[in-house]
Order: structure tokens, then sequence, then C-alpha cells
């Protein structure tokens, strides 16, 4: 008897967690506008940004003894600086899309559905996981559009590159996912206006894109920052995706890289989910 009660309580909580994660979804894909605009926001960053930045042109193809080739490849680990930054976008797209996160529940508490959630039996874990997994569930769409977007605007891949890379590249993206996302939910769990959130995402997104490999290898900064980029969870990311589809130098750092971002997930949203349980209340 005990054991069938327990088999019902553990379904209805996965059930009241699938059910939040879906209706974090149909909040997307339902509003054609704001679906669109998910897709073209990332494919004009890369091909504006992406083919803006063609920093092969200003490096001299005429120095003797010495390549432009050569050159790129020392700097960039490859000699296409637009899959170098590609790469990147890949994966710094998950910042923007998890940010609007912490949106997600101010809104649901001005609403008042936040306050119907929680007179219901799902726990307060199960309403922040479905935020985290449905921001996580976009941010692999938005970055596979981004890949996609890099094979046609020519991305060169690397002797690494396997149909597994792919699979990698979905695994960091969504620890990543994970982390960012429950890291700007424990930012606003508090917040009662939406003025909290936006300047939050204008704080901390700036500093989170130039602070790391995005645009341009750590070890080129200046030391300062070399110790910001060396920590950012995003630079780990990016290294990752790199090493699956455009360098070819093996693989190299790629467990530590999936060991950073994984640790990274997992502490900041055990914090989030502690969190929720002392400040998220009707």
């Amino acid at each position: 008897m005990n054991q069938e009660v327990d088999v019902k309580v553990s379904k209805s909580r996965f059930h009241g967690l699938w059910a939040l994660t879906n209706r974090e979804l149909k909040k997307w894909y339902q509003q054609p506008f704001v679906f669109v605009m998910g897709i073209i926001q990332p494919v004009l960053w890369l091909a504006l940004l992406g083919k803006a930045l063609n920093i092969s042109a200003i490096i001299p193809n005429n120095i003797p003894g010495v390549s432009q080739s050569a050159i790129m490849l020392a700097t960039f680990g490859t000699t296409d600086y637009f899959s170098f930054m590609a790469m990147g976008m890949v994966a710094f797209t998950t910042v923007f899309t998890t940010a609007f996160t912490g949106m997600s529940v101010v809104w649901d508490k001005r609403l008042g559905f936040m306050n119907k959630v929680l007179s219901t039996p799902v726990s307060r874990t199960a309403i922040i996981l479905a935020k985290v997994f449905a921001a996580s569930m976009r941010a692999i769409f938005q970055a596979t559009i981004v890949a996609l977007v890099a094979f046609a605007l020519g991305l060169v891949t690397g002797t690494n590159f396997a149909w597994w890379s792919i699979l990698g590249v979905f695994a960091i993206v969504f620890l990543l996912s994970v982390g960012l996302a429950s890291l700007f939910t424990a930012l606003t769990l508090r917040a009662t206006r939406l003025e909290m959130p936006q300047a939050i995402f204008q704080l901390i997104t700036l500093p989170l894109m130039f602070a790391s490999s995005a645009y341009f290898p750590i070890d080129k900064m200046p030391s300062w920052l070399q110790a910001v980029a060396s920590v950012n969870p995003i630079s780990y990311t990016i290294d990752a995706v790199r090493r699956l589809m455009i360098f070819s130098d093996g693989f190299g750092p790629l467990a530590m890289d999936f060991a950073f971002v994984g640790v990274f997930a997992l502490v900041v949203t055990a914090i989030c989910v502690v969190l929720s349980w002392r400040y998220l209340n009707r």
C-alpha cells in the first residue's frame, strides 16, 4: 500500500514538472513573433558581426617566411576567424536566451500565476526547474540555428569533427544553459518589478561576453582579464565547442571543460533551489 502511494506521489511530482515546463515552452513557440525573433537574433549576430570582424583581412600576407594561415593558426587555432567567432556565438547565445528566465519569474508573480502554482502540491523545486529546463531547451534550439547558419556561411571544421561532435555541443550547451538560467532565476527570486531582471541582464551579459574567449583567445588578453576569463564558465563552454567542431590539435582539456561547466551548473542550480524554498512565497 505504501509503495503504491509513493509511486503516485513520484508520478505527480514529475507530472507537475513536465506541465510547468510545457507551459514555459508554449509561451515561446505559440507566439509567432517571439519565436521568429528568437531565430532572427542569433542569425543577425552571426551574419553581420561574424562577417564584419574579418580579422584575416588586416593580417599582412607578405611577411617573408611566415604565411597568413600560420599566423591565424597560431593565434586562433584555426585559419578562419569567422569559424572561431561563430563557435563562440554558439555558446554565447545561451546567455541571451537564459537571461529572460528571471523576467518570467517576475511576470508570473505580477499576473498571479505564481500564487496559484504555490497553492498546489507542486514543489518549489519543480517550479524552478521547469523554468530552467525550458530555457535550456530554447538555448539548444537557438544554438542549433547559429550552427546551421555558420555552416551555410562557410564554417571550416577541424579534424576533430565527427557526427558525435554535435551531441557533445548539445551537452555542453545544455549544462551551461542550466547554470545560467538558475543564476538569473536566483538573482530575481525576490524581485517584483521588471526593472530588476532588466538591470541584471544589462549588468551581467556584456562582462560575460567580453571576459570570455568568444572573440579573442584568453592567452592574448591582459593578465588581469585572463584571471577573470579563466573562471568564466562561458570560456570553458566555448573551448569545448571549438575543440569538437573546428580545432585540429586533439581534444586536450575537453574533459576539464565538461567538468567545470557541469560543476557550475550543479552548484548554481542547487543554490537556486535552496533560495526558492526560502524566498518563493505566496
